[in-house]
This record gives structure tokens, C-alpha cells and sequence, in this order.
């Protein structure tokens, strides 16, 4: 019996016609991912096959449990072609989103339905060993509460902060111990197939997929959390730049002070306009003599976290509103320069930050008003995150499906 279609994609010994049978059922897939289910006639339009080729290719297909024959198609006149289309379940893919305090994990099918979500998941960002030891002890736990078949999870997308090159499975900002790349590491430790990518790119390409994004090609995504984070879709396409670390927006040196930054270098905007500058300034008020109610509730201001502050904003918390305003406005002149530089058509803002809603958004925009041109601001519509904590998975899962089947 001969391999399957997802032995013959993950196998390294695949040449001549068979790679060219593997390349040409990759093509059938997509098509089926992004338009639908289709008839022999309309894929034969669309890749250019003759009609035996293409009932061929879906024969192997069908056979491999990927794809089904859903029967006739209504006609106007003649025999009824029938309709092909994707088995949702047939294949399923994992995305693990990385947040400083938690982890997200949610798994989809085929046609990028999430069927399970675990989220909020207490788990502890550190560069070190313990710290990657413990994240791959939460996947397993998440894949062995499963009701599937593992060879039937093809992918596993991982987001994680910083410097990442998706390319080479390599990340800078962490877990970078040894010459291994990070997502060889994992991959030996879940047995799962690795794919590494930077948080804010996977939650900006979830949102264009399946978010807020109506028909918008050129869009920036920001991730307002700890640091800040920046997705860039140019044409439809995520913007990697030479190396993949295009997007290290919370890095411009926007102000003239002394504060050092996570990176080592001062005046960055991370240093007035982020959770990290937020926690503090929160801090320092206080110890001015500021009230707040999380004073009454928190008896050592050294364990205030930025989800603390977040909810006293939404509780009318009035110092957690002003201060949330100020890094609001700090961030509208960054996003400003942004919009002056790309033109976009779609600013979203989202993150961790972004629950504080209109608290955020009225001074980011009052911001942009004030320091981009009216003639480019015009353009670019400003809005909020459709799916919050969810993108990030989604994004992930979807950039696996893309990449290990290379669906467009």
C-alpha cells in the first residue's frame, strides 16, 4: 500500500512525480480551504488540470480521508456534477499562545474551526529551562486530554514575545540555550511537528482570518500588553522584513528620558506607553500619596500586576482611568508616525490593554488627530480587537495549516 498524502508531505524522500503529486494535491486543498467545496469542473479551471488528472487527485485524497464527496450539485440542465469538499476532521492543528503570566492553547480542524480552547492557563514567562520545561508539560497535558488520534494533529504553532525567526524555528528573546533551534526542542519533547512565530504576527494574522478585518489588505495590528507588539499586514501578506523581526515598533526612541528599557536602551516607547510603564507609573503614584481601591486590596503594592489595574479601570478606578489615558496618548503618537509611514487602512488595537475599551482608545485617537497628517489619518479606520485572547491561537493554528500545507 502506498504512503499517504501527509507521509509523502512530511517525508524528506520525495522527488520527481511524487513531489509533484504532493505539490498538486497541496494546490486542491487550498482551493477547497479558502473558496470551498467545488466541482471537477471548477478545479479543473482554476489549477489548470484535465479532468482525469484532477479525479485522480481527489481519488487519493478521498481515499486519505481528506477530502469528501458530498454528492450532486443542483444543474440547470444536463447531468449533476457532484460536489467535493474538505473532511473537517480529518486533520487538526494546535496553537499555544504565550502570554507573560498564562498560556492559551486551542486546537482546530481542516476548515480552522476551534474545537477545543484551554485558556488562562497559569503558567510563568521566564528565560530559563524550568520555565520551557514547564511549557512543554502543558502541552502534553492539553494533547493528552484529547479524543483524537495524535497523527491526526499535523502542527503545533507556538507564539512567544521578542525576536523570532519563523524560517529556522529560532528565538532570540527566549529559550535561545543552545545551537538547537526552540522549535526542534519542543517538537523532540511533544512529538508534535514545531512551528515558532512572533505573538504579535500570529495574533494579527488570526484577526485578518478570522477577526475584525472585513476587506482591508493593508492593516496594522497592535498588541498592547507587558511590552508592545506590532503585526503588519501588507496586501493580505504578514511583513517579515529580512529576518522576520520587522514590527519592533515599542522600540522607537520616542521620548527624552532616562528610563532603561527591557531591550537595554533608553526613551524607547515601552518606557511611557506599555503595561510594564503602566504597572510602574501606577506604583509611583501611589507612593506620592495617590488613593486607588486597589490600595484596600492589596496590602504590598510590590505584587500589583497590569490586570490588577486594567480591572480597577473598568471598575471607575479614577487613577487607573487617568493613567491608562496617559499611556493611551503616549501610544497615539507612536501609532501616528506608523500611519504617516504605511498610510494602512485599518489600525486594531488589541492585547491585554486593549480590555480597557474606550479608556484606551479616545486618547489614541485624540493622539493620532493631533500628530498624523489629516490627509493620511483620513484613511485608516481605528478599530478594537474582535478576538481578544482568542487570536493568538487562532492566528497560530492557522499559520501552521498555511505553512505545513501551504495554503495561500
Amino acid at each position: 500500500m502506498g504512503r499517504t498524502f501527509f507521509e509523502e508531505l512530511n517525508s524528506e524522500n520525495v522527488t520527481g512525480v511524487a513531489y509533484k503529486n504532493v505539490s498538486l494535491k497541496k494546490n486542491v486543498l487550498s482551493y477547497f480551504a479558502n473558496v470551498g467545496n467545488a466541482t471537477i469542473a471548477d478545479l479543473c479551471k482554476e489549477l489548470n488540470l484535465s479532468a482525469p488528472k484532477v479525479t485522480a487527485l481527489l481519488g487519493d485524497l478521498i481515499q486519505d480521508g481528506l477530502i469528501k464527496d458530498y454528492g450532486k450539485v443542483e444543474s440547470t440542465g444536463g447531468r449533476k456534477p457532484n460536489l467535493y469538499g474538505l473532511v473537517p476532521d480529518s486533520a487538526f492543528f494546535i496553537g499555544v499562545d504565550i502570554k507573560q503570566n498564562h498560556i492559551n492553547i486551542g486546537l482546530s480542524d481542516l476548515q480552522k474551526n476551534l474545537i477545543k480552547v484551554s485558556e488562562k492557563l497559569p503558567y510563568k514567562l521566564d528565560n530559563n529551562k524550568e520555565s520551557l520545561e514547564a511549557l512543554c508539560t502543558l502541552i502534553n497535558d492539553f494533547v493528552t486530554e484529547l479524543t483524537l488520534p495524535k497523527e491526526k494533529i499535523l502542527g503545533l504553532g507556538i507564539n512567544l514575545s521578542g525576536r523570532i525567526n519563523y524560517a529556522t524555528g529560532y528565538s532570540y528573546s527566549f529559550f535561545y540555550f543552545n545551537e538547537e533551534p526552540l522549535s526542534k526542542i519542543i517538537e523532540s519533547k511533544t512529538g508534535i511537528r514545531v512551528f515558532l512565530e512572533n505573538d504579535s504576527k500570529a495574533m494579527a494574522y488570526g484577526e485578518f482570518s478570522a477577526g475584525v478585518v472585513g476587506t482591508e489588505k493593508n492593516v496594522l495590528f497592535l498588541n498592547l500588553d507587558h511590552g508592545i507588539g506590532l503585526g503588519i499586514l501588507v496586501n493580505g501578506q504578514l511583513y517579515y522584513g529580512k529576518s522576520g523581526y520587522a514590527g519592533e515598533f515599542g522600540h522607537i526612541p520616542l521620548f527624552d528620558n532616562e528610563i532603561i528599557c527591557h531591550c537595554g536602551k533608553k526613551g524607547c516607547l515601552e518606557t511611557e506607553a506599555s503595561g510594564w510603564a503602566l504597572i510602574r507609573m501606577f506604583k509611583e503614584r501611589l507612593q506620592e500619596g495617590s488613593s486607588s481601591i486597589l490600595t484596600q486590596s492589596h496590602s504590598n503594592l510590590a505584587e500589583l500586576e497590569m490586570d490588577d489595574i486594567i480591572n480597577a479601570a473598568n471598575n471607575d478606578d479614577v487613577l487607573a482611568i487617568e493613567l491608562i489615558a496617559r499611556i493611551g496618548e503616549n501610544l497615539g503618537r507612536g501609532i501616528a508616525l506608523l500611519i504617516n509611514l504605511f498610510n494602512p487602512e485599518l489600525v486594531i488595537l488589541g492585547g491585554s490593554l486593549a480590555a480597557t475599551e474606550e479608556y484606551i482608545r479616545l486618547p489614541i485617537k485624540s493622539a493620532i488627530n493631533k500628530y498624523s497628517l489629516s490627509l493620511v489619518n483620513q484613511d485608516t479606520i481605528l478599530k478594537m480587537s474582535k478576538l481578544g485572547e482568542r487570536s493568538g491561537i487562532i492566528g497560530a493554528c492557522l499559520l501552521v495549516r498555511n505553512r505545513l500545507l501551504s495554503l495561500s
